[in-house]
């Protein structure tokens, strides 16, 4: 690991942590919220969150054929529900902003299956786990037990 962030900027780390636990009583559904951090880890190449994240959901019950089915979700027929697909779809276009520039039809797909504070919350949390993502990634730490 490059630099270990958790205790070189632990007030850092902790704001985005106050984040995080606004996250978790927001009422989106975990295991939505957990799903959406791994397809956005997925993008992002991170090791450390992908680890994390796909052991979280495990622990939630999520089977392994969704779990290894995340990032072909369009591709996956009913095993997803609508507002894993709607949270997923605008994931990947939040995340690839530079890219997408979040369209409108993106934007009216979402709102159509999310109430204004969910997508807003959603938000917040795709915000965070690029953030998250990015410190891991630049600061090359890797998965649980990987040495």
């Amino acid at each position: 690991m490059r630099i270990d962030y958790t205790k070189t900027s632990p007030a850092g780390v902790k704001a985005l942590g106050g984040v995080y636990g606004y996250i978790t009583q927001s009422g989106l559904e975990p295991a939505l919220v957990e799903l959406t951090y791994l397809r956005i880890s997925q993008i992002n190449g991170c090791a450390y969150c992908l680890d994390m994240h796909t052991r979280e959901l495990t622990r939630k019950g999520v089977d392994v054929q969704k779990l290894a089915l995340v990032q072909v979700w369009h591709e996956a027929g009913n095993l997803f529900s609508d507002r894993e697909k709607a949270a997923l779809a605008w994931a990947e276009s939040v995340t690839r902003v530079a890219d997408t520039h979040v369209p409108d039809d993106a934007f009216e797909a979402a709102a159509a299956v999310f109430e204004e504070k969910e997508l807003a919350d959603l938000t917040i949390a795709i915000g965070l786990m690029n953030a998250f993502n990015r410190l891991a990634i630049s600061f090359r730490r890797g998965p649980e037990g990987a040495g």
